[in-house]
This record gives C-alpha cells, sequence and structure tokens, in this order.
C-alpha cells in the first residue's frame, strides 16, 4: 500500500507516494524526474546510485524510501553547480577524469563525504575509502590523482 513520504532533496522539499520498500533510488529518478544517481548494479556493488543522507554516503539501490522520509538527501546535482563546483568536481576536471560518466555519483559522492571526515588522507587511505566504487572505463588512477588533488586544495583552503 503506497503511502506518502516527505524529505529534502538538493535543497528542495519533495513527496513521492510510494511503497515503502521502494528503493530511493527509484523515487529519485522514476517519481522526482532526476537523472543522477544512476541504476548499477542493483545490489550496493557499484555505487552508481551514491547518493548523501543527512551527509552519509549511501547506496540509494537499497535504500528503502521509507528510512528516508524526513532526511535531507544530496544527489550529485546538490554537491556543487557548474559555476561554483565541489573542489572534487573541479580536480575530476583538472584531472580530465570523466570518460562516460556512469559512475560519477558514486565515485565523487563517496569521495566528499570521506575528505569531510579526513581532509589529509594519505594515498592508501584514499583507495581504502572508495573499495566498491566501480569505472568500467578504467579510469581508476586518475580518479585516484582526482581525489588527492581536491584533498590538497581543500586542506589548503581551510588552513
Amino acid at each position: 500500500m503506497a503511502e506518502k513520504f516527505s524529505f529534502v532533496v538538493d535543497g528542495k522539499s519533495v513527496a513521492v507516494e510510494a511503497d515503502p520498500a521502494m528503493p530511493l533510488l527509484y523515487a529519485l529518478r522514476s517519481e522526482l524526474g532526476l537523472d543522477n544517481p544512476k541504476f548499477g548494479c542493483g545490489k550496493a556493488q557499484c555505487g552508481a546510485c551514491t547518493v548523501h543522507v543527512d551527509g552519509a554516503p549511501m547506496r540509494s539501490c537499497v535504500t528503502p524510501v521509507s528510512l528516508i522520509k524526513g532526511k535531507r538527501v544530496t544527489t550529485l546535482a546538490g554537491l556543487g553547480t557548474a559555476e561554483k563546483p565541489h573542489p572534487l568536481q573541479q580536480a575530476y576536471i583538472d584531472e580530465g577524469v570523466p570518460q562516460c560518466g556512469y559512475c560519477l555519483s558514486g565515485w565523487l559522492m563517496t569521495a566528499s563525504a570521506f575528505l569531510r571526515d579526513n581532509p589529509k588522507p594519505t594515498d592508501a587511505q584514499i583507495r581504502q575509502a572508495m573499495t566498491g566504487v566501480k569505472c568500467r572505463c578504467g579510469t581508476h588512477m586518475a580518479i585516484l590523482r582526482a581525489i588527492k588533488r581536491a584533498s590538497r586544495q581543500m586542506s589548503a583552503k581551510s588552513a
């Protein structure tokens, strides 16, 4: 039986009427018409569906919409804008990371939460934090360089 769930997405209050078990990913894409996050595996193994829920990265393909009621969801679109990109988004551009772009939600949303909590990570810590996020284009090394670049830029701004 469908219920109404109200929450905030990228700073805007929204409501969806859905089965409580519906994955958040479906609510975002089908009910709210967002084009990110992406459906990858449907099993929380690739990261293409990653969003932040109250600041924590979450795989939206396995998160029931009922758990999101009253919470704040941030998608890749809410991370930054073309005019004012998040430092990670700018680092991705600077390092020439984007290929097909399908995995960007997973990498950027996971990395942004990680860097918020770990502003000066080692390379090993970055690799560990990003375990489980996949890129089929094989840009992993450029992605890791971009995350390191963003961490340096973010640390320099806060110093």
